[in-house]
């Protein structure tokens, strides 16, 4: 893998993700981000619940979405995501939503924190110290801005 890799999946546009407006609806696209920051982590190797197997869970702490072109069932759409940030603490995926010719559809970022539960709480962990060779993939690959 190489600087500024992007990762990219297929999602299947279904009836049942429209709202009455015919267009997709808006609380897919978490979903939707997700998913592709899960094609990014199996794409480079490694497996999000063998790090919950070992206590360990990376929950979102932000979500930015700006919609910019409608989605509508029928529609082929594409999530590419990439590592956009990756402070040792804190993990910024890029993400962007586009249709089958290639429109921009919708964009923005998610951020994730890496926890470990301790005495029935959950503790910020650095990801970095926990998953020292996740993280130095994530600085090869991520995005220069």
């Amino acid at each position: 893998m190489e600087q500024g890799y992007t990762s990219e999946i297929e999602i299947q546009v279904m009836y049942a993700d429209t709202d009455m407006m015919g267009v997709i609806y808006h609380g897919n696209y978490a979903k939707w981000f997700e998913m592709g920051r899960m094609q990014l982590i199996t794409d480079i190797g490694y497996d999000y619940l063998a790090m919950e197997r070992e206590g360990y869970y990376a929950p979102v702490y932000n979500l930015n979405v700006t919609y910019v072109k409608a989605l509508k069932y029928g529609d082929r759409a594409f999530v590419r995501t990439w590592v956009k940030k990756n402070t040792g603490m804190k993990t910024d995926y890029g993400v962007e939503i586009v249709n089958g010719n290639g429109e921009l559809c919708t964009y923005g970022t998610t951020t994730h924190v890496v926890v470990k539960k301790v005495d029935g709480e959950f503790k910020s962990v650095p990801f970095k110290r926990v998953f020292p060779e996740w993280f130095g993939i994530y600085e090869k690959i991520k995005v220069d801005e």
